[in-house]
């Protein structure tokens, strides 16, 4: 999954973008569950760990 992808992800599943993000990384915040992950904003697949810790982090897995 490149990071486009999950972008488009989350915000399908709650989450909106949120201020703040070092550099290429994008912080995403879902009002209804609370929980805040951040995301590298490059056009690259993201590793299979990083994609994991990421949902994991959203509440989606």
């Amino acid at each position: 999954m490149t990071s486009t992808q999950m972008i488009k992800f989350l915000k399908k599943n709650g989450f909106v973008q949120v201020a703040g993000g070092k550099g290429s990384h994008k912080k995403f915040y879902n009002k209804i569950t609370g929980r805040l992950t951040v995301v590298p904003d490059h056009k690259q697949e993201l590793g299979k760990g990083l994609e994991h810790k990421i949902l994991k982090q959203a509440g989606l897995k």
